[in-house]
């Protein structure tokens, strides 16, 4: 992968998209692009999508599978990446420590030291949504003093909180360049 540049008067950035499978990865790459609703499979393997964000910023997005079998392969998508964007399932606190314990490891590696990263808190639209407060708290993100990052509340269904994502990636693309 590559790093913050640019080419063209524009800035690239390679963003790794992780989260357990069911959080809503796939569905939310395929709004941020401007797709109606897309019913998607469980993502085996990856999908590569470029995304044109405000501000002239081209994002290459590496959204990876999230089957328990295939997170041992997380660590191979992270060399070059610019900010990870971890997503969430709200609505699923029974596997929310599993979701904490994976982000941690993600975030532990020695490829990601100093990469900025969003954690996207989907499905906000359901009644039986955790509140960012809460997951913020459970998510113990008060640890990460050493780098910047940011909890987003969103829907891939409604595509509410999706241009403050992206505003979000700006940012902290532009704070670490």
């Amino acid at each position: 992968m590559g790093s913050v540049n640019s080419r063209g008067g524009k800035a690239e950035a390679q963003v790794v998209m992780l989260g357990l499978d069911s959080a809503g990865k796939t569905t939310l790459l395929y709004k941020l692009k401007g797709h109606l609703l897309v019913e998607t499979l469980p993502t085996i393997g990856f999908n590569v999508e470029p995304l044109e964000a405000p501000g002239h910023v081209l994002l290459t997005f590496w959204d990876v599978g999230g089957q328990t079998q295939l997170r041992a392969s997380w660590k191979d998508y992270l060399e070059g990446a610019d900010i990870l964007v971890y997503v969430l399932d709200s609505t699923d606190e029974a596997r929310l420590p599993e979701a904490v314990a994976e982000l941690m490891e993600v975030l532990s590696d020695p490829h990601m030291a100093g990469v900025p990263f969003l954690v996207l808190a989907n499905k906000q639209e359901a009644p039986n949504a955790l509140p960012l407060l809460e997951l913020r708290h459970k998510l113990g993100l008060h640890w990460f003093q050493d780098r910047r990052w940011e909890l987003r509340a969103c829907s891939a269904l409604t595509g509410e909180g999706l241009p403050e994502a992206l505003q979000s990636l700006r940012s902290l693309l532009k704070a670490r360049s």
